[in-house]
């Protein structure tokens, strides 16, 4: 009982030195824009923290997570940041921020102030994936009512799915005709769950070692589960030469959420 009242103490303490932390007055990224727009960087960076950490004085630990807010904060101005705990449900890292930029040098120094924190220094990155948002390249062939049914987008989370793919040469050397057939088939695989499961797509091809990474969300697991088995089984999937690993499975946090599962 005394553990919890002091557990419950210091959780109050991140909460109240939290509240203090105030966004900068520059006005914040238009996160929509960032969010829906072709031509958009985005980042997925997963840390884990050492475990000598949750050995510093209670103190210590909750004036750096007060540092990772201001942070995070100061570079809202250009950026749109969320924020996953993958701990408990990941082995890679114990969380992630999923950063979106119309620049990638904007996300490259929010990365770097992170890590010269006074919270960084404890921090490691494990996994580090960049992709570009692009038009549809394959929707305008696509039937008028697969198109309308492709517009009812899913729920969110509250869990996340993080799986980045590489294609085989053969792929990239079919004809753009075969290609947008097959990735009509995909489609059509994927349709029965666009209702419960989230998606976007980054192509990544240059930028990384990956070709795309896909984001999901999803409020049931299963039915992501299920659409992952769907997609395996058309024909595009046979040029999949690497899918996942790693894959990255979490849940979505507020930032003052993750702080708080953080400082206990």
């Amino acid at each position: 009982m005394i553990m919890n009242g002091l557990r419950g103490i210091g959780i109050a303490c991140v909460v109240f030195l939290l509240g203090c932390v105030t966004a900068s007055t520059a006005p914040a990224a238009d996160r929509e824009k960032l969010l829906n727009d072709p031509g958009v960087y985005g980042t997925f960076a997963a840390f884990r923290i050492d475990p000598e950490w949750g050995r510093l004085e209670q103190s210590l630990r909750i004036a750096q997570l007060t540092a990772l807010k201001g942070v995070v904060e100061q570079h809202r101005e250009k950026l749109a940041i969320d924020t996953y705990l993958l701990r408990g449900l990941s082995d890679h890292a114990d969380f992630l921020f999923r950063v979106h930029a119309a620049e990638l040098k904007d996300t490259q120094q929010f990365l770097m102030d992170l890590q010269n924190s006074s919270f960084g220094r404890y921090l490691t990155s494990v996994v580090l994936f960049n992709g570009l948002t692009k038009k549809p390249n394959y929707v305008s062939g696509f039937s008028e009512q697969m198109k309308t049914e492709l517009k009812n987008a899913g729920e969110s989370g509250p869990y996340a799915v993080v799986i980045p793919i590489r294609k085989d040469t053969e792929w990239w050397s079919l004809p753009q005709d075969k290609r947008a057939a097959m990735m009509q088939e995909h489609t059509e695989a994927a349709l029965p769950y666009n209702k419960t499961v989230k998606r976007k797509l980054y192509h990544s091809t240059g930028l990384d070692d990956f070709d795309f990474i896909t984001y999901f969300e999803t409020a049931k697991p299963e039915e992501f589960h299920s659409l992952i088995l769907a997609l395996n089984r058309v024909k595009e999937a046979k040029h999949n030469r690497r899918m996942g690993n790693p894959t990255l499975v979490g849940t979505i946090r507020s930032l003052d959420q993750l702080i708080e599962v953080l400082a206990q």
